[in-house]
This record gives C-alpha cells, structure tokens and sequence, in this order.
C-alpha cells in the first residue's frame, strides 16, 4: 500500500485541520480518519508528536480543557498555510487519489483473499467427495467379500450335510451287511466267530466315533481285507471285512477257550474296556454320547438277535 502523506504534507493537513477550528489531538485523529472514509488511521504516535513540533515552531498553541489540550492554529501558522495554498490544493487531490487508491487496493486484497477462501473450499470439497466416493467403494468391496463368504459358507454346510447323509446311508449298509453275515455264520454252526466279528465291527464303529481318526495301518489292513475278500468271491463280506480290519487285536481273534458262555462274558469286558480307553483318551462330547447311545442299542439289539434268532419271527 502506497504512502497517504509524502515527505511534510501530514504537517501541512494538520494546519488546515486546526485552521477550521481549534481541536484536541484524538479529535484530530477521528478526522483524518473521517477524511479518508476509515481506510487509514493515523496513530496518536504519529499526530502528537508533529503537534508539538508545530507548536515548537510557534505555528500552533494550545489550551487545557478539562485536562486536556485543545491546539489552535496561530498567526504564524495561518501565514505559513496562506503561502502554501497551492500545494494544499495539490494536497487535498492527492488525498482524494490516495483514498481512491486505497479503496481499489483493499478491493484487490478482499478479491484475492475471497478467491482463495473459493478455491480452498473447493479442494476441501473435492476431498470430501473423494474420501466419500473412496468410503462407498470400500464398503461395496466389504459386502462383495461378505457375500462371497456367506455363500462359501453355504456351500461347505450342504457339502457337510450331504457327506453326513452319505456316511448314515454307508453305515446302515455296512451293518445290515455285518447282521446278515453274522445270522449267516449262525445258521451254519459258527456263531461264536459271527458274534466276534459283529462286536469287532461295531467297536470299529464307536473308535472311530469317539477318535475321529483312522491309523494309517488299519487303513492299509482294511485295504488288504478288502482285497482278500475279493479274491475269495465274498463280495457283500468285502465291505464289512474293510471296517471290521480297524478294530484292534483282541476283536478279530475268534479262537475260544471251548466255553462260548465264558467266551462271550470276555469278550463284552474286552469290549467295554475298549470303548473306555477311548473315552478317556479322547474326551467324549455331548453330541458323542448320544451318538454313542444309538450304536451302542443298534450294537445289543443285532447281538441279541444273534442269540436268540426266534425273537425276529
């Protein structure tokens, strides 16, 4: 911003000020700043100091009014402004420029201050948009990744419960074939080693329930029991041979002492302690237990057929 009063013309505006009529310095001060329209106002260190001056120079005198000073211009002073009418004149032009100029460089600023407020706020808007337009696309990318899981989901329970339909169908199979072997070595004299191998089959059944494993060389022996089943033209046996080779030891020896009574009392405490070691080796669960339940009515229910085979007439 420009000077308002070059080198000696705030002295000389004083003098016309205290010409009009005698003032004090702060209603000096709320002239200038009437005169320019309050673009500029000069400070009290910038006006008390030129009046003393003025007054140093005999120019000006003052008077105290209710403790304050009222300056007057004096002869001297109005000889001095009557000599320099033409440069007040000058003067005057000049403050009427400077307020123009001031006015067009306080609109320039306002101008340049607004523009930048607009452009700021447009980036500020800009960004906005960005992090909701980035916001939205982060949550579409969440509920497609949700949906593929969900429907991931989905897929693996049918597969589960498809599976589980498959192993109950395989097993009722697998047993219907064990009681119709068993009732078949029954009928031809043999059902000492028929019994043996139904509780072998069935204690298979509840191991794996209760383990939730299968041994890699029960695997393989149910694989080779499998294939000699085969070769030996027993086709329906094959099936049960295969779940009957991964009970343990004691299970498939169907060699007795020549006592079937005391065999069988033997063998069920085999049995139970089989299914014991498991349970506490393992843990058994809720669900387990009442798995355990049914095998274990569906296990006494053929065996009890086997014993007595009248009680299915």
């Amino acid at each position: 911003m420009s000077p308002v009063f070059a080198h000696g013309r705030l002295r000389l505006y004083l003098l016309k000020l205290l010409d009009e009529a005698p003032r004090h310095g702060y209603e000096v001060i709320r002239l200038l700043e009437e005169r320019f329209q309050g673009l500029y106002a000069p400070s009290a260190g910038t006006v008390y100091p030129r009046l003393a001056k003025l007054e140093a120079e005999g120019l000006v005198t003052h008077a105290s009014e209710g403790g304050r000073k009222v300056y007057s211009i004096t002869e001297a002073g109005r000889a001095e402004l009557a000599g320099r009418g033409a440069e007040l004149t000058d003067l005057e032009r000049e403050i009427r420029d400077s307020v123009s100029e001031l006015a067009a460089e306080i609109r320039d600023d306002v101008r340049g201050a607004a523009g930048r407020v607009r452009s700021e706020m447009r980036a500020a808007a800009g960004q906005t948009r960005k992090a909701e337009a980035s916001s939205f696309a982060d949550a579409k990318e969440e509920l497609r990744r949700a949906k593929l899981e969900w429907k991931e989901q989905a897929r693996q329970a049918k597969a589960e419960a498809q599976s589980a339909r498959h192993q109950a169908k395989e097993f009722q199979r697998i047993a219907q074939q064990v009681q119709e072997e068993v009732q078949d070595r029954f009928s031809r004299g043999d059902w000492p080693k028929g019994v043996w191998e139904g509780i072998s089959d069935i204690t298979a059944q509840l191991g794996g329930l209760v383990a939730g494993t299968t041994h890699p060389k029960a695997a393989a022996r149910a694989a080779g029991a499998g294939r000699a089943a085969g070769e030996a033209g027993e086709t329906g046996w094959a099936d049960a041979a295969d779940e009957a080779a991964r009970a343990p030891e004691w299970a498939r020896d169907a060699d007795g002492s020549g006592d079937p009574g005391r065999d069988l009392d033997r063998l069920l405490d085999r049995f139970r302690d089989e299914i014991r070691d498991a349970a506490r080796d393992h843990g058994v669960t809720g669900d387990q237990l009442a798995e355990a339940r049914r095998h274990l009515s569906t296990a006494a229910v053929r065996i009890t057929d086997v014993l007595n085979p009248r009680r299915e007439g």
